[in-house]
């Protein structure tokens, strides 16, 4: 049995701010929080510019990769952060939820993934 705390972060694509976001609490937490990340339409792959961004402060997230959000990880989460992911996110009492508002990475330039990965870090 796991007795560290777990967060889920939840965004529509699992590829930058559900990403990054994980990459910070992996980063800052050093093992002492379980760390999970879904999307409700995960993407093939991570995106690209936001794994630059993030290398950029020191942290890889270039070995990851999108999963798909299901039922059970967000059961066996203590705490769940959604990124823009709409209504897909399964509800369970006794979970702690948080929505926060960030732009998405996806499209967008350097300066402005460095812009959202720096509100994420906030």
């Amino acid at each position: 049995m796991n007795d560290r705390p777990s967060v889920l972060f939840v965004c529509v694509h699992n590829a930058g701010r559900s990403r990054m976001a994980a990459g910070f609490m992996r980063h800052l937490a050093d093992g002492g929080i379980e760390v999970r990340s879904a999307g409700s339409i995960p993407a093939d792959s991570v995106n690209h510019v936001a794994t630059q961004a993030m290398r950029e402060v020191g942290i890889d997230i270039s070995d990851q990769h999108p999963k798909v959000l299901t039922p059970a990880s967000v059961q066996v989460s203590d705490v769940v952060i959604t990124m823009g992911c709409g209504d897909a996110c399964p509800i369970f009492p006794g979970k702690r939820y948080e929505d926060w508002e960030l732009d998405d990475p996806a499209g967008r330039d350097i300066n402005e993934v460095r812009s959202i990965r720096d509100e994420i870090r906030a």
